[in-house]
């Protein structure tokens, strides 16, 4: 039975997924670029480690939670990386979102040394990882899979193993797809109803119950009426997982027309210095075509 789980990547996800960990009961060694969010770990009960090798060699499962996938070939395979530190039996698991040819690539090198690798991507937001909710897509092997099922359950609710190594990656990419459309097609429908002069909110509280529903449409709109843009799950990881997706739709020949338009928005956001707003917030980008801003909601 597992006990020992090191996590790399204390942000906006990673530090609360792995302070449920924690509240689950596993022993728990963290490390971060940034000091803030292992102190705050520590003072739960935590570890702290000074590399990612150090993380590996208290661990028996180690888990990363990065920005893209270069960030994730350098913690693993690099200087004082998790391959240097992780021991034979040792399973690697990745919540990062990246290309799933690097899922693939990093776990062919962690074989190498009788290392299981699971590409892991997650679904749900902050608030799903705050909740332990998340959603969880999985690749690799189902050996390892069933082993670090513990693991998941203290993370999430909808846990899914997809397939061999890269299948959770190319999940997430299907994932971002759909998440693109509904935060573009949310904020056409909300400038569409005021525009039009018919209230935004109750035009929200009439489509929810329809064909219209959607995770998007239940938790975006309130903050938005707030005038609450933050994130949430920044728009410019939102551009870069667009990036992963249009890669991978290209190398194996699929278009993906509707995805490049919103891909081309969230550019828009960034060149508009919106990037560290919420994915929802490209509603911003649309205010602006139309000259004029959502209302808050009275």
């Amino acid at each position: 039975m597992i006990k020992r789980v090191g996590y790399i990547g204390l942000g906006l996800m990673g530090k609360p997924i792995a302070s449920n960990l924690l509240k689950a009961g596993f022993e728990l060694t963290v490390h971060n670029r940034s000091d803030d969010a292992v102190q705050k770990l520590v003072s739960l009960g935590a570890l702290q480690a000074e590399s990612p090798s150090q993380v590996a060699e208290a661990s028996e499962v180690i888990i990363t939670n990065l920005p893209d996938s270069s960030d994730v070939e350098k913690v693993v395979l690099g200087r004082e990386g998790v391959l240097e530190g992780a021991s034979e039996g040792t399973i690697f698991i990745d919540n990062s979102t990246i290309k799933p040819e690097t899922a693939r690539g990093i776990a062919v090198a962690l074989s190498a040394k009788g290392v299981s690798a699971l590409d892991a991507p997650v679904s749900g937001g902050d608030v799903g990882a705050i909740a332990g909710t998340l959603a969880i897509m999985v690749g690799g092997p189902r050996e390892a899979f069933d082993r670090a099922l513990p693991v998941f359950k203290a993370m999430g609710k909808a846990i899914t193993y997809v397939g061999e190594s890269g299948a959770g990656q190319v999940a997430k990419a299907c994932n971002q797809v759909m998440v693109a459309a509904q935060m573009v097609a949310m904020g056409e429908l909300l400038m569409l109803a005021q525009k039009a002069g018919v209230s935004p909110v109750r035009v929200v509280d009439a489509i929810q119950g329809g064909a219209a529903q959607c995770w998007a449409l239940d938790m975006k709109p309130k903050r938005l009426f707030k005038g609450e843009r933050g994130p949430g799950f920044k728009a410019y990881m939102m551009h870069k997982d667009l990036g992963i997706v249009l890669d991978t739709a290209r190398s194996y020949g699929m278009p993906l027309p509707a995805t490049a338009n919103h891909m081309q928005l969230y550019e828009a956001m960034l060149q508009m210095g919106m990037r560290d707003l919420d994915n929802s917030a490209v509603i911003g980008v649309l205010e602006t075509l139309v000259g004029e801003e959502l209302e808050a909601a009275s």
